[in-house]
Formats: C-alpha cells, sequence, structure tokens
C-alpha cells in the first residue's frame, strides 16, 4: 500500500485530539491580539508585550527538547545569545540597514553551530548532557565578554536599525507576532509528523524506540538544531527590539531563567511554556518595583512548582477546573480487550528472505563482562518457518546471547549472519533494519503512551516517512492500515486508547510481542513471551506463537518447558554460557545433563506431594469493601479479603482482574479510594508505603525491582535498615540464608549480574529483612527455570511456619499446591474463595473458577 493514498477518516478520538490542539492555536491567536491591550491597563508598554512574544518563542524552542525529547538543557540561553550577536554582527558590519537578510543569516549560523555542538554534546545522555550543555554556556559567556573586537565586550553592540515600517512598537509587536504565530503553526504541525512522535518516543523509552530500528541519535540532532534555531530567532528578534545585544543572554543564570519558564508553564503542555514566559515577565516587571531582589524570590517559586505542581501552570488550572468537568468511571484497562481468533499472520508483517540456508546464524559467538564469561563460543542455526528453543537454567546466558544478537551488547567474538548479512556489533536500529525483531524478558514499552501510540510508532519506523518533520502521522494510511491489523492480530483491539503502562503484566507481554511483530522482522527473537500470563492466555499465545512460525521463524526463550517441547522444532540448550545440546526435541528431553540442570523433579511431582498447613484462628489482615482507582479506572471494586496468621491465600484470577492492583493497595502504592483495610487492628488504608512497611508487610513486586550496582548485601542492608519495629519476626542476615542458602555465595555480587532465579531470592530476601509478618508475592516464579522453581517453592513451604503470605501467580498447579485458601478475582471483584484444596481435587470446579 502507498503511503500516499488518501488519508483515513480519523477515529473519534483522534479527531478530538485535533480539535483540541487546533483550539490551542486559535487561543494563541486570540492571546497575541489581545496582549499589548490586556498589558496596557495594568501599565506594562508594548515593549513589555513584545519581550512576552520573544520569550516565548524561546521556551517553545526549548520545550522541543526538555518537554517533547526529555533532554535538559542547563545552557539554551547560548542559542538566544548567538542569534542575537549574528543579526547585530551581520547589520553593523555587513548590510548595514538591512533587516531580513542578518535574520536569515542569523538563523543560519545559529543552525549550523548548534548542528556542531549538538554533535559532540550528544554523545553523552542524561545528566551528562546537561552539563555538557552547561559547560557550552560558560564558555561562550566567557568568549563573548573578553571578544571586545567582535561582541563589543562589556558594552555590548548597539545601534542596530529597523525598517523604517517597523519603528513604532506596534508595527513590530504586529511582526513579532505574527511570525511568532507562524512558528507555532509549524511546531503544531511539527508535533503531530512522524518525527514530533518520535521525539515523544524517545523521551518515554529510548531503547525501545532503537530496537524499533529508530536512529535515536538523529532524531535527537534533529530536535536540537529546531531548538536551538527557534530559539535563536528569538534572540535576533529581541535584539532589533532593543536596538542592542550584549552577553547577558548567555549568561547561565539567563539560560536558567528560560528553563523555569518551561516548567512553570507546563513542560508536557504545547502552549504551557509560553505561558510561563508571561508569568515571569509580569512577576519580574511587578516584584522589581519593590525588591531589586525578585529573582531570588522568582528562584523560591520555581522551586515551589517542582514539588507541589511539576505539570505548571496547566496542572493547576486542569486541577481547579476538574470539579466542573464529568469524567466517566471505566473499568480496569483491559477489560474492554476483544481477543478473538488471529489466524495466519497477515501478509504485510512478513518480509522476503535474502538468501538461502538459515536465516539466523551464531557463529562462536562469546561475551566478556570483565572476568565473567557471560557466553562462551555459542553456536547455532535458525531455519526458515521454524520455531527454534533456546533454554536453560536460570544464569545459563540466554538472555545475554539475545542481547548479542540484537545489538544491546557488542559481542567480544565471534559471528553472527541475519539472511548472509554480518549483523555482529551492529547498532540495534541498524539490526532491527536488517530483519531482527524482538522482545524483552522485561516488558520494553512506551508507558506513558496508549496502546495505539505504541503499535503505531512501531508501524511507523519501517514506512519511508519515518524522518518526515511535516506530513502528519495519524493520516498516513498505510500505517494506520497496519497498526489496525496489528491490534486485531495480537489481540488488543478494544483497547487502543490505554495507556501502555496501565495494561495487566500479561497486557503488557502482548504489546511487547506486537512491537517486535511491527518492524516486519525476517526472524523475531522472543524472550519469556508467556511469562506472566494465565492458563487460557498462555494457550492462545503459544499457539499464537506457533502459527505465527510457520510464516516468520522464531527463536524463542521460555521457561514453561512442557510447553517448549510441544511446540518447538528444534531445541538449543544452554548452561553455564555454553551449548549443553542442539538437536531435536526428543535430543533436549532425554538427555541426562539436560535434567539434571534444568528440569527439576517437575511441576506435577512438586504439586502432588503433601503440604501441611500451619494457618492459625487469628485474623492478620481484613480488607473490608475496598475500591482502588487509576485515573479514571475503576479497579477493585469492594473487595473483602481476610488473612489469618501462618496462612497461605492464593490471589488467583485472569490477565487484568486487579491482582497486582490488590498488592499494591495493601503496601501503599495505590491508595484505596473507599473501604477499610487492617492489618493487627490497625486501619492502614491510605498510609504511605513507608509506613505500612514500618508495620511488618514485605512486597515482592513482579519484575523483582533490585537496586542494580548494589551487591546482595546492600540490597538486603537497605531492607531492614528502617524496618526494627517489632512488628511480625526479626529476620536478620542469618535467619535469611537459612532459607536462602545460595545467597551467602552471591552476598558481595551486584545484584544485576545475578541470575534471574537468585535476583527473585533477593527480592523475597529483601522484602524479608527487617521485622516482617506478611509476605506479598507477585509472580515469584514468573521466568525461573523448573529446578530453580522447585528450590523456591520449597523455601516458600518452610516460610509458611514463620509468616502469613499471600501469593500471586499464574502457575496454577504451584499456587494452588502451596496455598491453603484460594482468592479469585473477575474484574476487580471477588468472585469465588474457599480452601485451595477444592480446586486442587476438582477440575471442573477450577475451570468455571478461574474461566479456564
Amino acid at each position: 500500500m502507498s503511503g500516499t493514498a488518501e488519508p483515513l477518516p480519523l477515529a473519534l478520538p483522534q479527531r478530538g485530539l485535533i480539535l483540541r490542539e487546533s483550539r490551542q492555536l486559535w487561543a494563541a491567536l486570540a492571546a497575541l491580539i489581545v496582549l499589548p491591550f490586556a498589558l496596557d491597563a495594568i501599565g506594562l508598554t508594548l515593549i513589555t508585550a513584545t519581550d512576552v512574544v520573544i520569550f516565548a518563542l524561546a521556551v517553545l524552542g526549548l520545550n522541543i527538547l526538555v518537554g517533547w525529547t526529555g533532554l535538559t538543557s542547563f545552557g539554551h540561553g547560548a542559542w538566544f545569545g548567538i542569534g542575537a550577536y549574528a543579526v547585530a554582527i551581520l547589520q553593523t558590519r555587513l548590510v548595514p540597514g538591512d533587516m531580513a537578510l542578518p535574520l536569515l543569516g542569523a538563523l543560519a549560523i545559529t543552525g549550523v553551530a548548534a548542528l556542531a555542538a549538538g554533535a559532540l554534546i550528544l554523545r553523552r545522555r542524561g545528566v551528562y548532557f546537561s552539563l555538557l550543555t552547561l559547560a557550552f554556556t560558560a564558555m561562550l559567556y566567557a568568549i563573548a565578554f573578553r571578544w571586545t573586537d567582535l561582541t563589543g565586550g562589556e558594552n555590548g553592540i548597539g545601534n542596530l536599525h529597523r525598517w523604517a515600517v517597523l519603528q513604532e512598537p506596534g508595527a513590530y509587536y504586529a511582526a513579532v507576532s505574527g511570525i511568532a504565530f507562524a512558528v507555532l503553526v509549524a511546531l503544531w504541525r511539527f508535533r503531530r509528523s512522524p518525527m514530533g512522535t518520535v521525539l515523544v518516543a524517545i523521551r518515554e523509552n529510548e531503547q525501545r524506540a532503537g530496537f524499533l530500528g529508530y536512529a535515536t541519535n538523529r532524531y535527537k540532532l534533529a530536535a536540537f538544531v529546531i531548538s536551538a534555531t527557534i530559539t535563536g530567532l528569538a534572540g535576533a528578534l529581541s535584539a532589533y527590539s532593543h536596538r542592542f545585544t550584549s552577553a547577558d543572554p548567555i549568561s547561565i543564570a539567563f539560560s536558567g531563567e528560560l528553563l523555569a519558564m518551561v516548567v512553570i508553564g507546563g513542560m508536557r503542555s504545547f502552549l504551557g511554556p509560553a505561558l510561563g514566559a508571561l508569568f515571569y515577565i509580569l512577576f519580574r516587571e511587578f516584584l522589581s518595583i519593590y525588591t531589586a531582589d525578585w529573582l531570588l524570590y522568582f528562584g523560591l517559586l520555581f522551586v515551589a512548582f517542582i514539588v507541589f505542581s511539576p505539570d505548571g501552570l496547566v496542572g493547576i488550572a486542569a486541577r481547579l477546573l476538574k470539579p466542573f468537568r464529568r469524567v466517566p468511571t471505566e473499568g480496569a484497562a483491559m477489560a474492554a480487550r476483544r481477543a478473538g481468533a488471529s489466524g495466519r499472520v497477515p501478509a504485510r508483517f512478513i518480509a522476503e528472505g535474502r538468501g538461502t540456508g538459515p536465516v539466523l546464524v551464531a557463529d562462536a559467538i562469546r561475551k566478556n563482562f570483565g572476568p565473567v564469561n557471560a557466553v562462551r563460543g555459542v553456536s547455532f542455526a535458525v531455519a526458515d518457518k521454524t520455531l527454534h528453543a533456546l533454554i536453560g537454567p536460570n544464569g545459563a546466558g540466554k538472555t545475554t546471547a539475545f542481547n548479542l544478537l540484537s545489538g544491546m551488547f557488542r559481542p567480544s567474538g565471534g559471528s553472527i549472519r541475519l539472511d548472509g548479512q554480518e549483523i555482529a556489533g551492529l547498532e540495534p536500529h541498524a539490526i532491527t533494519r536488517a530483519g531482527l525483531g524482538r522482545s524483552f524478558q522485561i516488558t520494553n514499552l512506551f508507558p506513558g503512551l496508549s496502546v495505539q501510540e505504541n503499535v503505531r510508532l512501531a508501524v511507523q519506523a519501517r514506512h519511508a516517512a519515518h524522518f518526515s518533520p511535516w506530513r502528519d502521522a495519524l493520516s498516513i494510511r498505510a500505517i494506520a492500515d497496519d497498526t489496525a491489523e496489528l491490534l486485531r492480530w495480537t489481540g488488543l483491539a478494544g483497547i487502543e486508547r490505554a495507556e501502555a503502562g496501565s495494561l495487566s503484566y500479561g497486557g503488557q507481554r502482548l504489546l511487547d510481542m506486537g512491537l517486535a511483530l511491527a518492524t516486519q522482522p525476517r526472524v523475531l527473537l522472543l524472550d519469556e513471551p508467556l511469562a506472566g500470563l494465565a492458563a487460557a492466555e498462555r494457550e492462545r499465545v503459544g499457539e499464537l506463537i506457533k502459527a505465527l512460525s510457520a510464516d516468520i521463524p522464531v527463536l524463542l526463550v521460555e521457561h514453561d518447558i512442557d510447553r517448549v517441547f510441544r511446540l518447538a522444532d528444534r531445541v538449543t540448550v544452554m548452561a553455564d554460557g555454553a551449548v549443553l545440546v542442539d538437536g531435536s526435541v526428543a535430543d533436549a528431553r532425554d538427555d541426562a545433563r539436560v535434567q539434571a540442570v534444568y528440569l527439576g523433579s517437575g511441576t506435577a511431582a512438586i504439586a502432588a506431594k503433601p503440604r501441611a498447613s500451619a494457618a492459625e484462628a487469628e485474623t492478620l489482615l481484613a480488607m473490608e469493601g475496598v475500591d482502588t482507582f487509576y485515573g479514571k479506572s475503576h479497579i477493585l471494586n469492594g473487595v473483602n479479603l481476610t488473612v489469618n496468621r501462618g496462612e497461605v491465600v492464593a490471589l488467583l484470577g485472569r490477565n487484568g482482574a486487579g491482582k497486582s492492583t490488590l498488592l499494591k493497595t495493601l503496601i501503599g502504592t495505590a491508595s484505596p479510594a473507599a473501604g477499610r483495610i487492617v492489618l493487627a487492628n490497625r486501619d492502614i488504608a491510605g498510609l504511605s508505603p513507608d509506613k505500612i512497611a514500618w508495620l511488618g508487610i514485605g512486597y515482592v513486586p513482579q519484575g523483582r525491582a533490585l537496586f542494580a550496582g548494589m551487591s546482595v548485601a546492600e540490597n538486603l542492608g537497605l531492607g531492614r535498615l528502617r524496618r526494627l519495629t517489632g512488628a511480625g519476626i526479626h529476620w536478620d542476615e542469618e535467619k535469611v540464608l537459612e532459607f536462602f542458602p545460595r545467597l551467602k555465595e552471591r552476598w558481595t555480587v551486584d545484584a544485576a549480574r545475578l541470575s534471574g532465579g537468585e535476583q527473585q531470592m533477593v527480592a523475597v530476601a529483601r522484602a524479608l529483612s527487617g521485622d516482617t509478618r506478611l509476605l506479598l508475592l507477585d509472580e515469584p516464579f514468573e521466568g525461573l527455570s523448573p529446578a530453580v522453581t522447585e528450590e523456591l517453592f520449597e523455601a516458600f513451604d518452610r516460610l509458611r511456619r514463620e509468616i502469613a503470605i499471600i501469593l500471586v501467580d499464574h502457575h496454577l498447579d504451584l499456587a494452588l499446591a502451596l496455598s491453603d485458601r484460594t482468592v479469585a478475582l473477575e474484574r476487580g471483584s471477588v468472585q469465588w474463595a474457599g480452601e485451595s484444596r477444592l480446586l486442587r481435587e476438582d477440575q471442573e470446579l477450577r475451570r468455571k473458577v478461574l474461566w479456564l
């Protein structure tokens, strides 16, 4: 399909967005007309009105970096000063009396300077980028102040001229306003363009944008140059306005003022920074009448906005108007999902092969992290239209191998060929464009964007217009068609408007896989795509992956070993960074070494072993009529739940049923809107997470959330540092290591370097450390090999004699075998509660209760 076809009729939400944004343009035009009259009414001049528009233009340029791309520049005043100096020098020395040529020359000089500086500064990210902009500004200020022959030094450059028609302040204000409005319209268009949408994606998750095929440094450089040029334009107009320029705008203080205007106005809003510029001018003009220290008070106000209203004046206005706006209550994000039969992969997502033989070949690839050999000479080949499984115990090096294949890490040695093309050492975006798509073990999305925006960004990456700064991204028919088709095929239709970060973990898994497929891969790498999925969803997605592999070869890492053996065409087993077995399913299943290091006793054997209950009659925790909202989404609805001392309660249900939200409500990261939560006769509803933790609740979140860069000992030390309160059993280092002896060998190792199973043990041990009486476990068996799952299960079975546990996990047999009682949730409400024994013994009841 051609991207030049007529635009699709826009969906109602998109029409509403366009209408709201176009209203902002009309509001801006009206404000430009009214501004001089309004300022005159309060005793300010047309020159002040012109300054407001110029500063608004400067901060709108800065906001392309800060608000759109997520790059904080501490030195953007440099571009304001460069624009001002350039127009002054060009007019006074080369084209006296003219305004147009100096202005155009100033824009060209600013753009070229920004291109050179950006190419250097953008080599660093985060705080290093910000510090480099600061250093750049300090250096330019020193040059401008001392290079007297060129810049006039401390005297600056004066005697600038305006055309006769622009001599009057009113005429010049009209000209500046016209230029500002034209820039505003261009920015509105730019924000809706493919390039503009990618900048927002970079702000949300730059790594994922790279793995979709976007050369993120190229986009950031374009944003840097456009941002600097607009701010330089403001500086040039300011020089003409005051007929003078000096080094003052290049000072660090002025750059700080520009950044403050953006923050005070609202950096995530289109017109918010312009509102901040108006606020700044008014604050300066009126407060400076009473005190020379007005900038000190402005700084205090800036700090107050950061602390109390990070979304600025726009956010304050939204909160003030909230009582007067009707916001409809919705169900949980996943509630509206329509998951039908997917069928074969749509042909538009299948890439044609460029060669014969295996599609992906890894030949003796190696990766060393200092003295640690994470991957040692691994070789395997993925044939076309097959499902190739890569399995092994936690810490075997599977995900590291994935990272080598996809470009996250550069191999220490070996060769990687995709369709005969060597890709080892290429950047992730280049490897993606070569035809390798991947999902991630820990879901890797754009959490603040909607499901539809996530998918559209992934589809857009392979469209010819992906770098366009002008075309309307929403009106490109091919992108819209592919987005809708992929949403249908992955089973995400119906929840297009939901924020990706608000989806259940299973929903995020599906979306992550959909993003990988949207890149039209020649081979697809799926890293534990079934982890965190309910039983029915696991079956559906497993069959989906098998059907997909008939058209696109799949390299799959997965710990659901029974499903792997049922679906895979070929299996490579890794252990200790090397290949143990590479062959058929039978070869892997029957190999004694694989059984010894990986398979363990098996889920059936673990679940069949009788487990003695340690539950007492005394109630430890009670939830009564608890409601919890995420924004306008009603997640928990009148939940009642009790946990006795020593009891293990399984919290089960489909993806999106509200299980994780219930745990977050208990620990305080999601505040209940109604109801009571009583822990040991104390109401804890609405308390902050730290206070709830002090009262004896330990929480193991899904994904572990360890402190990377800290050792095992330091992670556990932080866990018990503030939890010595006497609320529950005291878990010191010696007691924790009784349950997780393996951690003693890893005591000084960085937690980020541990295997998945060891990381899970650290997460549980950290939650226990200190004084704890209730343990909340969110998907503790997710992503673990069978052998490690068994080890962790036995540890939990021993823990029940010490502490009460609430367990959320999609391994039903394990959850039911471990628990005394089960509470089943459906759409945020308790659907069933009773002894776990009933669900273990009655398969028909299990199917009915858990919607299997």
